[in-house]
């Protein structure tokens, strides 16, 4: 199924995974939103912390939107 979609996609299936397509995803949501809490939701993920490390967010940026985004 992923090489199908990669070959409809032009991309090159050889260097995908579900993985990767499941952090890319959740790279593009947080650059759209700089929402770190709603991408940890759809992660599935227990912490910020975690889902920060998995993108790669600076611990104080990571820190500074979960604050601004608390309810």
């Amino acid at each position: 199924l992923l090489k199908s979609w990669c070959k409809m996609a032009g991309v090159t299936a050889e260097t995908k995974s579900t993985h990767s397509i499941r952090k890319t995803k959740a790279t593009i949501i947080y650059k759209e939103t700089q929402n770190v809490e709603a991408v940890r939701k759809l992660l599935g993920h227990r912490s910020i912390a975690a889902t920060s490390a998995y993108l790669g967010v600076e611990d104080s940026e990571a820190l500074a939107l979960a604050l601004k985004t608390r309810v």
